[in-house]
């Protein structure tokens, strides 16, 4: 490290009150910039956050612990060690849930409750980067459900999906393109929803294109009602 002489770059004030305090020692002096924790900047601590969520999430749902260091090339106590680790303050425990959603949501991550609902409990196995991959979602909010396409809703299969109001289901995932709102995986659902006459229901948009983005945000970006 090169040192220079204070004289010679420091205004002649501060100078001298530095001098009252260390005159004639050698001083080190940190850069301006707010101290990161360790793995801030590059984002790694973060991956590992996630990824030790989802770590809890698949054990919760039945995962084993040796699947789980199969599946994440650790070993069995570094899984044990994730699993059981007190430090677990960032952790939101997933169900396929309204109430889960939301929470993860408020949190920032409903991203990764997407990702869990699909894997654990769909039982689709896609990678979290095709669930990232050109996609943005939107919510939770209270969606009309007269907006949603009906055109290939069997209202006949509305009764595979309980909808009582004592029940817990999960919130609708429904995707806008192109000026229009389809449901694609949950039909049953949103039948029941339909049979009961419900007019609004917690949703998850998903678009898919920056095209979309724009013009779903321009008619309905600020007119939905976020669910807390």
């Amino acid at each position: 490290m090169k040192y220079e002489n204070g004289s010679d770059i420091l205004p002649e004030e501060l100078l001298r009150e530095v001098q009252k305090y260390a005159s004639g020692k050698l001083l080190y002096i940190p850069a301006g910039e707010e101290k990161r924790a360790w793995g801030a900047a590059s984002g790694y601590r973060e991956q590992l956050q996630r990824r030790n969520r989802m770590i809890r999430n698949k054990y919760a749902h039945g995962r084993t612990v040796s699947e789980l260091a199969d599946e994440y090339f650790l070993s069995l106590d570094s899984i044990k060690k994730i699993l059981y680790s007190k430090k677990q303050d960032d952790y939101a425990v997933y169900a396929p849930t309204i109430e889960s959603a939301v929470k993860y949501a408020t949190g920032g991550m409903l991203e990764e409750w997407m990702y869990c609902y699909w894997q654990l409990s769909r039982n689709a196995q896609v990678e979290k980067e095709n669930i990232a991959l050109d996609r943005l979602y939107f919510g939770i909010v209270k969606l009309p459900l007269r907006l949603i396409q009906r055109d290939e809703l069997n209202m006949g299969n509305s009764h595979t999906i309980a909808t009582d109001e004592h029940d817990a289901p999960p919130p609708l995932i429904i995707e806008y393109h192109q000026g229009k709102f389809y449901c694609t995986e949950q039909k049953a659902l949103l039948a029941g929803l339909i049979q009961r006459k419900v007019n609004s229901y917690p949703t998850i948009i998903v678009l898919r294109e920056g095209t979309d983005y724009k013009r779903f945000m321009n008619h309905f970006g600020t007119v939905l009602f976020f669910v807390k």
